[in-house]
């Protein structure tokens, strides 16, 4: 009789150590704004940093586009996710109670680059004009993108009072920044709008063949980048944790973690941070 309450008892523990919130993994995701084995790299440390910090484990989930981004963590598929300031709003309108925690300290004041091919023969300008939309081409990175989409169509739209498709024959979207940036230098686009961080990294790296694409307009700032964290945190990882998850992000100050964003440092965020992004996806009719 002793024997099978022992065996009841420990198949009772073991029930309930594998149903403790605590033992779950921690998952985080991030939008694929450029080539995947940089997203590995970076985010790969930083899964290694936080598991060191938060005493669980955590494993960093790619996913192939910004919106599987938002569909994994609106499924519950993640727990947290590096977005852009639009992705970031659509998650957490799908997800009541998520929040904003943390951005780059350079988020704060983000910015997108036009770029154009050499063909066309546009050079730097303070306001675009006429002659850049007299080109043939195009393309944003992802229709999700913030910095590839959201707020170069916004001003597009300011500037010349028309949507996209009726300033030039062909738009696309290339997917990523990188591949904007590609498509531009051979020639395939003749203009396009990236992220100006990827462009800044590529260009240090020797991507880019300046005789080929450069910058010819910059965009004003705008808010960006960002972590943000489902609202059951707490309870699925205990009391606490969500703010241990912030705490842990904001005291990065190890230069090679900070140097795979780019970032100075990390800094405190809400969602109010980005309701000038609602607003605007809002008013160009990106959001349901």
């Amino acid at each position: 009789m002793r024997l099978k309450f022992l065996a009841a008892l420990a198949a009772a523990l073991l029930l309930s150590a594998c149903n403790d919130p605590k033992t779950d993994t921690f998952t985080f995701t991030a939008i694929p704004d450029q080539d995947e084995s940089q997203l590995v790299k970076r985010f790969g440390t930083i899964a290694a940093y936080l598991e060191e910090q938060l005493g669980v484990p955590v494993q960093y989930v790619p996913v192939k586009s910004y919106a599987a981004a938002v569909t994994a963590f609106r499924n519950d598929e993640v727990q947290m996710a590096w977005f852009g300031g639009l992705s970031g709003v659509q998650a957490r309108r799908l997800v009541p109670g998520s929040q904003a925690i943390a951005q780059g300290q350079e988020d704060t004041a983000f910015k997108s680059y036009f770029i154009a091919n050499s063909s066309t023969g546009l050079e730097p300008v303070d306001t675009l004009g006429d002659d850049f939309i007299a080109q043939p081409s195009f393309t944003f990175g992802s229709k999700g993108s913030t910095s590839g989409r959201l707020m170069p169509e916004f001003y597009l739209r300011d500037t010349f009072n028309q949507a996209p498709d009726n300033l030039f024959e062909k738009v696309g979207f290339s997917g990523d920044h990188s591949r904007t940036i590609a498509l531009v230098q051979s020639g395939a686009y003749a203009t396009g709008a990236v992220n100006f961080k990827v462009w800044e990294r590529e260009l240090s790296e020797g991507k880019i063949d300046t005789s080929k694409v450069s910058v010819i307009w910059e965009t004003p700032t705008y808010p960006d980048y960002h972590w943000t964290v489902r609202g059951d945190l707490d309870e699925r990882f205990g009391e606490g944790f969500s703010q241990r998850v912030t705490e842990a992000l904001l005291s990065i100050d190890d230069p090679a973690l900070l140097q795979a964003f780019p970032r100075e440092k990390f800094i405190p965020a809400s969602n109010a941070d980005y309701a000038p992004i609602e607003e605007t996806a809002s008013a160009i009719g990106l959001l349901d």
